[in-house]
Protein backbone atom coordinates (compact mmCIF):
# COMPACT_ATOMS: atom_id res chain seq x y z
CA UNK A 1 0.00 0.00 0.00
CA UNK A 2 1.48 3.11 -0.82
CA UNK A 3 1.80 6.20 1.38
CA UNK A 4 -0.70 9.03 -0.03
CA UNK A 5 1.56 12.38 -1.25
CA UNK A 6 0.13 15.12 1.50
CA UNK A 7 -1.51 18.29 0.18
CA UNK A 8 0.13 20.26 -2.24
CA UNK A 9 1.10 24.01 -0.32
CA UNK A 10 -1.97 26.25 -0.13
CA UNK A 11 -0.70 30.08 -0.65
CA UNK A 12 -0.87 32.51 2.09
CA UNK A 13 -2.37 36.16 1.43
CA UNK A 14 -1.53 38.06 -1.52
CA UNK A 15 0.91 40.34 -1.57
CA UNK A 16 3.67 38.30 1.07
CA UNK A 17 7.29 37.66 -0.11
CA UNK A 18 9.52 35.73 1.52
CA UNK A 19 12.27 38.08 2.87
CA UNK A 20 15.91 36.18 4.12
CA UNK A 21 15.97 35.63 7.77
CA UNK A 22 20.01 35.48 7.46
CA UNK A 23 20.72 38.80 8.94
CA UNK A 24 18.28 38.59 12.12
CA UNK A 25 20.10 35.25 12.45
CA UNK A 26 23.46 35.94 12.69
CA UNK A 27 22.07 38.71 14.76
CA UNK A 28 20.14 36.60 17.17
CA UNK A 29 23.27 34.24 17.31
CA UNK A 30 25.80 36.34 18.47
CA UNK A 31 23.44 37.70 21.08
CA UNK A 32 23.22 34.31 22.01
CA UNK A 33 26.45 33.92 22.67
CA UNK A 34 26.46 37.18 25.11
CA UNK A 35 23.32 35.31 26.76
CA UNK A 36 25.76 32.36 27.20
CA UNK A 37 28.48 34.41 28.29
CA UNK A 38 26.65 36.12 30.86
CA UNK A 39 25.21 32.40 31.99
CA UNK A 40 28.90 31.30 32.49
CA UNK A 41 29.91 34.31 34.52
CA UNK A 42 26.21 34.06 37.26
CA UNK A 43 27.47 30.28 37.60
CA UNK A 44 30.45 31.72 38.46
CA UNK A 45 29.06 33.80 41.16
CA UNK A 46 26.96 31.02 41.80
CA UNK A 47 29.67 28.91 42.85
CA UNK A 48 31.21 31.23 45.08
CA UNK A 49 28.05 32.20 46.76
CA UNK A 50 27.85 28.85 47.65
CA UNK A 51 31.44 28.37 48.88
CA UNK A 52 30.87 31.37 51.23
CA UNK A 53 27.66 30.13 52.63
CA UNK A 54 28.73 27.08 53.33
CA UNK A 55 32.12 28.61 55.11
CA UNK A 56 29.63 30.66 57.45
CA UNK A 57 27.14 27.26 57.75
CA UNK A 58 30.07 25.26 58.69
CA UNK A 59 30.79 28.39 61.54
CA UNK A 60 34.07 30.02 59.73
CA UNK A 61 34.73 33.54 60.70
CA UNK A 62 37.31 36.44 60.23
CA UNK A 63 37.95 39.50 58.20
CA UNK A 64 38.68 37.02 54.92
CA UNK A 65 35.28 35.20 55.06
CA UNK A 66 33.59 38.36 55.31
CA UNK A 67 35.65 40.28 52.29
CA UNK A 68 34.87 37.16 50.49
CA UNK A 69 30.91 37.37 51.53
CA UNK A 70 30.87 40.62 50.32
CA UNK A 71 32.85 40.12 47.28
CA UNK A 72 30.09 37.24 46.49
CA UNK A 73 27.42 39.30 46.71
CA UNK A 74 29.24 41.73 44.35
CA UNK A 75 29.27 39.46 41.39
CA UNK A 76 25.79 37.97 42.22
CA UNK A 77 24.25 41.43 41.65
CA UNK A 78 26.70 42.31 38.70
CA UNK A 79 25.94 39.17 36.96
CA UNK A 80 21.94 38.94 37.56
CA UNK A 81 22.04 42.90 35.91
CA UNK A 82 24.13 41.60 33.13
CA UNK A 83 21.78 38.22 32.83
CA UNK A 84 18.71 40.63 32.51
CA UNK A 85 20.37 43.01 29.84
CA UNK A 86 21.54 40.41 27.58
CA UNK A 87 17.85 38.51 27.98
CA UNK A 88 16.19 41.81 26.83
CA UNK A 89 18.88 42.06 23.88
CA UNK A 90 18.01 38.82 22.92
CA UNK A 91 14.76 38.76 23.18
CA UNK A 92 13.98 41.70 20.74
CA UNK A 93 16.11 40.33 17.93
CA UNK A 94 15.16 37.03 18.34
CA UNK A 95 10.98 37.93 17.57
CA UNK A 96 11.81 40.16 15.19
CA UNK A 97 13.54 36.80 13.65
CA UNK A 98 10.64 34.96 14.24
CA UNK A 99 8.44 37.47 12.85
CA UNK A 100 10.23 37.01 9.10
CA UNK A 101 10.45 33.27 9.65
CA UNK A 102 6.80 33.16 10.56
CA UNK A 103 5.69 35.33 7.25
CA UNK A 104 7.91 33.70 5.17
CA UNK A 105 6.69 30.30 6.46
CA UNK A 106 3.13 31.05 5.37
CA UNK A 107 4.64 32.22 1.99
CA UNK A 108 5.33 28.51 1.74
CA UNK A 109 2.42 26.73 2.74
CA UNK A 110 -0.16 29.05 4.69
CA UNK A 111 -2.14 25.56 5.70
CA UNK A 112 0.57 24.57 7.90
CA UNK A 113 -0.31 26.95 10.88
CA UNK A 114 -2.80 26.46 13.55
CA UNK A 115 -2.55 29.70 14.90
CA UNK A 116 -2.48 33.22 13.78
CA UNK A 117 0.11 35.51 12.64
CA UNK A 118 -0.19 38.06 15.58
CA UNK A 119 0.58 35.22 17.97
CA UNK A 120 4.08 35.02 16.93
CA UNK A 121 4.78 37.85 19.15
CA UNK A 122 1.82 37.80 21.69
CA UNK A 123 2.25 34.57 22.75
CA UNK A 124 5.17 35.18 24.43
CA UNK A 125 3.35 37.60 26.97
CA UNK A 126 -0.03 35.41 27.53
CA UNK A 127 -0.26 33.76 30.88
CA UNK A 128 -0.73 29.44 30.71
CA UNK A 129 -0.73 29.89 26.81
CA UNK A 130 3.35 31.06 26.59
CA UNK A 131 3.82 27.29 27.63
CA UNK A 132 3.00 25.44 24.30
CA UNK A 133 1.64 28.09 21.64
CA UNK A 134 5.42 29.45 20.91
CA UNK A 135 6.68 25.85 20.46
CA UNK A 136 3.66 25.54 17.91
CA UNK A 137 4.33 28.58 16.14
CA UNK A 138 8.07 27.37 15.68
CA UNK A 139 7.13 23.73 14.75
CA UNK A 140 4.43 24.93 12.08
CA UNK A 141 6.85 27.15 10.86
CA UNK A 142 9.27 24.09 10.62
CA UNK A 143 6.80 22.26 8.70
CA UNK A 144 6.30 24.85 6.17
CA UNK A 145 9.81 25.77 5.24
CA UNK A 146 10.50 21.98 4.88
CA UNK A 147 10.72 20.53 1.30
CA UNK A 148 7.45 19.24 0.02
CA UNK A 149 6.54 15.59 0.69
CA UNK A 150 9.64 15.02 3.04
CA UNK A 151 8.20 14.34 6.78
CA UNK A 152 9.32 16.74 8.92
CA UNK A 153 10.78 16.30 12.21
CA UNK A 154 10.33 18.18 15.32
CA UNK A 155 13.44 16.54 17.37
CA UNK A 156 15.84 20.30 17.81
CA UNK A 157 12.47 21.91 18.37
CA UNK A 158 10.85 19.47 21.12
CA UNK A 159 14.67 19.40 22.74
CA UNK A 160 14.87 23.00 22.98
CA UNK A 161 10.87 24.23 24.05
CA UNK A 162 11.73 21.18 26.81
CA UNK A 163 15.05 22.51 28.04
CA UNK A 164 13.57 26.65 27.98
CA UNK A 165 10.22 25.22 30.34
CA UNK A 166 12.67 23.17 32.46
CA UNK A 167 15.03 26.04 32.98
CA UNK A 168 12.11 29.01 33.55
CA UNK A 169 10.40 26.85 35.78
CA UNK A 170 13.72 25.91 37.78
CA UNK A 171 14.80 29.76 37.59
CA UNK A 172 11.74 31.22 39.48
CA UNK A 173 12.55 28.28 42.27
CA UNK A 174 15.35 29.17 42.61
CA UNK A 175 14.41 32.87 42.60
CA UNK A 176 11.89 32.70 45.60
CA UNK A 177 14.63 30.23 47.72
CA UNK A 178 16.57 33.09 47.14
CA UNK A 179 14.63 35.90 48.36
CA UNK A 180 13.31 33.30 51.43
CA UNK A 181 16.90 32.45 52.33
CA UNK A 182 17.84 33.27 56.54
CA UNK A 183 20.20 31.19 57.23
CA UNK A 184 23.88 30.39 55.99
CA UNK A 185 22.65 26.81 55.18
CA UNK A 186 19.23 27.94 53.15
CA UNK A 187 21.59 30.72 51.33
CA UNK A 188 24.05 28.01 50.40
CA UNK A 189 20.86 25.73 49.01
CA UNK A 190 19.28 28.72 47.30
CA UNK A 191 22.98 29.38 45.59
CA UNK A 192 22.81 25.37 44.21
CA UNK A 193 19.04 25.64 42.82
CA UNK A 194 20.35 29.12 41.36
CA UNK A 195 23.58 27.55 39.62
CA UNK A 196 21.22 25.03 38.09
CA UNK A 197 18.87 27.34 36.33
CA UNK A 198 22.24 29.03 35.22
CA UNK A 199 23.58 25.83 33.79
CA UNK A 200 19.98 24.99 32.03
CA UNK A 201 20.23 28.67 30.38
CA UNK A 202 23.43 27.90 28.59
CA UNK A 203 21.69 24.81 27.56
CA UNK A 204 18.59 26.41 26.58
CA UNK A 205 21.29 29.19 24.57
CA UNK A 206 22.87 26.72 22.75
CA UNK A 207 19.55 25.14 21.86
CA UNK A 208 17.93 27.71 20.50
CA UNK A 209 21.23 28.79 18.36
CA UNK A 210 20.44 25.11 16.68
CA UNK A 211 16.94 25.87 16.40
CA UNK A 212 17.57 29.43 14.40
CA UNK A 213 20.43 28.05 12.78
CA UNK A 214 18.33 24.95 11.21
CA UNK A 215 15.17 26.81 10.70
CA UNK A 216 16.83 30.04 8.75
CA UNK A 217 18.85 27.23 6.46
CA UNK A 218 15.72 25.51 5.80
CA UNK A 219 13.86 28.54 4.26
CA UNK A 220 17.06 29.83 2.65
CA UNK A 221 16.91 26.84 1.03
CA UNK A 222 13.40 27.44 0.33
CA UNK A 223 13.79 30.12 -1.46
CA UNK A 224 16.83 29.12 -3.76
CA UNK A 225 14.46 25.97 -4.90
CA UNK A 226 12.07 27.65 -6.41
CA UNK A 227 9.29 25.88 -5.13
CA UNK A 228 6.93 28.65 -4.07
CA UNK A 229 3.47 29.53 -4.80
CA UNK A 230 3.53 31.05 -8.11
CA UNK A 231 2.73 34.68 -6.91
CA UNK A 232 5.23 34.33 -4.28
CA UNK A 233 8.04 34.30 -7.45
CA UNK A 234 7.02 36.44 -9.81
Amino acid sequence: MTTPMPAPPYAGPAGLRPRSPAALARATAVLLGLVVATDLFACSADLLQRDVAGDLADGGTGAGLIDRADRADTLFAAAGVAQGAALVATAVVALCWLWRIRVNAEVFDASRHRLRRGWTIGAWFCPVVDLWFPRRIVADSWDASTPWGVRSGHAPVNAWWTVWLADLFVGRFADRAYGRAETADELREAAGTMLCSDCLDVVAAALTFVVVTRLTRLQERKVLSGELPSYAVG
